[in-house]
């Protein structure tokens, strides 16, 4: 059976695990404990070098890492992966912007707001920049969604997965939606839409 190494306070893992449980595919998730370094060990780090979750390997013991990478492989031949040119190509480019502008601050600073990281000199030089890079990435998705109701391809996609794990738990880390009326109207879409699950879900 496919396995999931996953963390429930993740939001990178969140979006496989999401996936898995709208298309109903079974798995074995095992918690990691993050905090603890069980994703340094070289037990983990023989199947993940990277040393991070979520990773998962399919029947055949192939592994596959990176978050984003995991929903396209799992997405693909089903609707949340439209197979137009532009659709696609629309897909991609929110999931690419996803990791490069919006996890690293909004989604760092969370962890090291709700995970008790020491706020060493580098990490309070950094904490300005990252809030302000934050509430930036959150004004571009609410100009983009100010006239449409999803990001790609006007349907629901895996673009919305990716975006919809850290930017539901933003405020964990000290983000404040309410200036993004359009945002917060699209988490309510996400939400509900079929088999949607909490990020505190472990199935």
């Amino acid at each position: 059976m496919t396995v999931l190494y996953d963390n429930l306070s993740s939001g990178n893992a969140y979006k496989v695990r999401l996936m898995l449980h709208k298309l109903g595919l079974p798995y074995t998730r095992i918690e990691m404990d993050i905090d603890a370094g069980a994703t340094r060990t070289p037990a983990f780090l023989a199947l993940n070098p990277d040393g991070r979750v979520p990773l998962l390997v399919l029947d055949d013991g192939t592994r596959l890492p990176e978050s984003n990478a995991i929903l396209a492989f799992l997405a693909k031949g089903t609707d949340l992966l439209p197979e137009t040119p532009a659709a696609f190509g629309e897909v991609f480019r929110w999931l690419f912007w996803e990791q490069y502008s919006h996890e690293p601050n909004i989604a760092t600073v969370r962890y090291w707001l709700t995970h008790g990281v020491e706020m060493t000199p580098y990490r309070q030089l950094a904490l300005a920049d990252k809030r302000v890079r934050g509430v930036a990435a959150l004004g571009v998705m609410q100009t983009h969604l100010a006239t449409r109701d999803f990001f790609a391809g006007g349907q629901f996609t895996i673009a919305d997965i990716a975006l919809y794990a850290y930017t539901h738990v933003a405020e964990e880390g000290g983000f404040d939606l309410g200036p993004f009326p359009a945002v917060r109207a699209w988490l309510a879409r996400v939400a509900a839409q079929p088999r949607h699950i909490p990020i505190s879900f472990a199935g």
